[in-house]
This record gives C-alpha cells, structure tokens and sequence, in this order.
C-alpha cells in the first residue's frame, strides 16, 4: 500500500511559478513510476508529467513541456513538479499518482487528494 499527500498548491498570477511535492509512504518508492495528473472543472483528469523509479526517464504532455520539469528525490521518498509561466489554463486540482508510468491513469494503482492551483490572469 502506498499513501501519497500532495502539497504546494495555491494562487499564483500568470507568468509566475509553483512547486507542488508529493511524498509518498512505502519502502519501494524508489522502484516506483509517478505521474501527475490535473482535473480543471467541468473536464476529464488528464495527464501531466511522469517519471520512472530512478529518475531518468520522464515525460510531459505537449501542455506543459518546456514550462513543467517532473523530479523526485528517492532519499525523501518524494515526487516534485516545478511549474514555470504558469497560464491560466493550467489551473486545476493536481494529483500525485503512484506505481505506472506514462500517460494513462489506468496504470496507476494509487492516487493523492490533490492540491489546487489556481491562477489568475
């Protein structure tokens, strides 16, 4: 079982920058593929960002690629998104996800609440 609390949402105006983390509980995180998904009101939970349990491999969505950067530090069993020239798009509920890879949510077996970032134009 794997347990995930997201963190660092809030209010930022566009053009600014946020840092959500997410810290994981399990012993094998560090094998572990993590993924961000963002769900906006009104819309389908979608894809984010996703790294592979060393860290080596990583890959976005067309949305945020070139803004978002997706790391982890496998010593705190920890999953960040740096988000950079933040649009008023990207607003949304953002979710740490555990144990797959890539694009699709089905491949994930665990989830966080989220934390919601917004902002404003």
């Amino acid at each position: 079982q794997v347990q995930l609390v997201e963190s660092g949402g809030g209010l930022v105006q566009a053009g600014g920058s946020l840092r959500l983390s997410c810290a994981a509980s399990g012993r094998t995180f560090s094998r572990t593929g993590m993924g961000w998904f963002r769900q906006a009101p009104g819309k389908e939970r979608e894809f984010v960002a996703s790294i592979d349990g060393s860290g080596g491999l990583s890959v976005y969505t067309g949305r945020v690629k070139g803004r978002f950067t997706i790391s982890r530090d496998n010593a705190k069993n920890t999953v960040y998104l740096q988000m950079n020239s933040l649009k008023p798009e990207d607003a949304a509920v953002y979710y740490c996800a555990a144990g797959g890879f890539g694009s699709s949510r089905n491949s994930y077996n665990f989830w966080g609440q989220g934390t919601q970032v917004t902002v404003s134009a």
